[in-house]
């Protein structure tokens, strides 16, 4: 069995999800505190959270991962948690969710600061194109494939 202090990797990945419904319930004056939690969340898990923002309906998160926990254990502990804390400090009149499904996608070391970059620019992005339109972008520019329909749950 390998010693794990002689496990070296380098893996950066861009997480993207969003309010359910795509809802714009993340409010200016607590996406901050919302910021630092999932920063709390992924550091507990031994992960390096590179960067973090927000628009109203999704967030972007760039984490550095650490390979002992799965994409999928970590992103459902960010969501999970982090919808418990939203409605535990009662930010919202009603109950908040994430929208079911993420979008996880890698980079190169040499990627790292565009990305670092572009997430701390979304306001700019979002003048320009909708959330759905990035999203669509990025499936795209990785060469995911994805079915129209189940990207994501239309406002009720």
């Amino acid at each position: 069995m390998a010693d794990s202090n002689a496990t070296y990797t380098q893996i950066h990945i861009q997480f993207v999800f969003a309010v359910k419904f795509r809802d714009s319930l993340i409010k200016e004056d607590w996406k901050e505190e919302l910021h630092k939690y999932i920063t709390g969340i992924v550091q507990n898990n031994n992960h390096k959270l590179l960067v973090i923002n927000s628009m109203p309906d999704h967030v972007h998160i760039l984490v550095g991962m650490r390979p002992k926990q799965s994409v999928s254990d970590l992103v459902m502990d960010i969501k999970t948690n982090s919808s418990r804390f939203i409605n535990e400090k009662k930010f919202l009149p009603t109950r908040f969710e994430w929208q079911k499904g993420y979008g996880a996608f890698s980079y190169g070391k040499s990627q790292v600061n565009d990305v670092i970059n572009y997430i701390n620019n979304q306001e700019k992005h979002h003048h320009k194109k909708s959330f759905k339109e990035e999203y669509i972008e990025f499936l795209t520019k990785f060469d995911i494939d994805f079915n129209q329909e189940y990207i994501f749950n239309d406002l009720i």
